[in-house]
């Protein structure tokens, strides 16, 4: 059996929405009411609880943090991770914008912005040229919202049922010889830098906090960088990755869904943490 050395540091960067937190549609509580698990809301918007984790989550959340560095690694803005109220001891650095942003006690570290900066403008098409592309090629009958995240990336909000499956695939087609990449998550449809991502960022993190073993997790394509970096990775059962069958030898595909997949992920953070 291994034995962790003293002065190792573990590492995790975990996304966030529909990884380790959860909307009520998203927790998928299939079992009968009597038996559905206590829940801990952690984003309110709008006035209104918008995200949940289970109690037991919580828990092992607080276990976590209290024992590695633990880096939340979201596409958020960071006006909407800044809603979010995890429990345990508040994370000294969180990864938003997709990799765009890394805050340390909650300030936006500018040097590394000025560097993320400078590699979308020497590698990919301007946003400009996104943003027109998705306005002349988006169909009003689904489009609900196109918004700008930090000046870094696109995202539309959809109609999900009305989305042709094909329109994401062509526009995928044609972002990929300028530089960007395109995510489809519920109802947010994402084109993003290629170089904008959370593996640089969580290797950059890593070496501020001298990490010598690095977890995560992540259920959207928007992840799988960041999976793919990681010394040990999980997936759960749903999401982007799941639905096209993604895998790595490294990383583990879980069967659990929903906010049972939250659990087992953190579950799986703190065992491989402390092996």
């Amino acid at each position: 059996m291994s034995v962790t050395s003293p002065s190792s540091v573990t590492l995790v960067a975990s996304d966030l929405d529909r990884t380790l937190i959860y909307s009520a549609a998203s927790l998928e509580l299939s079992m009968p009411d009597a038996e559905a698990p206590r829940l801990l809301c952690v984003e309110v918007y709008g006035h209104k609880p918008l995200s949940y984790m289970t109690e037991r989550g919580a828990a092992l959340l607080t276990d976590l943090a209290g024992s590695t560095v633990f880096v939340p690694t979201t596409t958020r803005t960071r006006e909407q991770y800044q809603r979010i109220h995890l429990p345990g001891p508040v994370p000294r650095y969180a990864i938003c914008a997709n990799g765009g942003h890394i805050l340390v006690d909650g300030v936006s570290d500018h040097d590394w912005r000025k560097r993320v900066e400078a590699r979308i403008a020497a590698e990919c098409a301007p946003l400009t040229e996104i943003r027109a592309h998705l306005a002349t090629t988006a169909d009003p009958a689904w489009l609900l919202k196109e918004r700008v995240a930090e000046d870094l990336f696109a995202y539309l909000v959809v109609e999900r049922s009305l989305l042709p499956e094909e329109w994401v695939k062509e526009l995928a087609a044609w972002a990929r010889p300028r530089g960007w990449t395109v995510s489809l998550q519920g109802r947010k449809i994402y084109a993003v830098p290629a170089p904008l991502t959370k593996s640089a960022a969580m290797h950059e993190v890593a070496r501020r906090t001298g990490a010598t073993r690095t977890l995560a997790a992540g259920d959207s394509l928007l992840d799988a960088d960041l999976l793919l970096a990681a010394d040990l990775g999980w997936r759960p059962g749903h999401g982007e990755l799941a639905d096209d069958g993604w895998r790595a030898p490294h990383v583990t595909a879980l069967e659990e869904r929903g906010g049972a997949a939250g659990e087992e992920i953190l579950r799986r953070f703190l065992a491989a943490s402390a092996a």
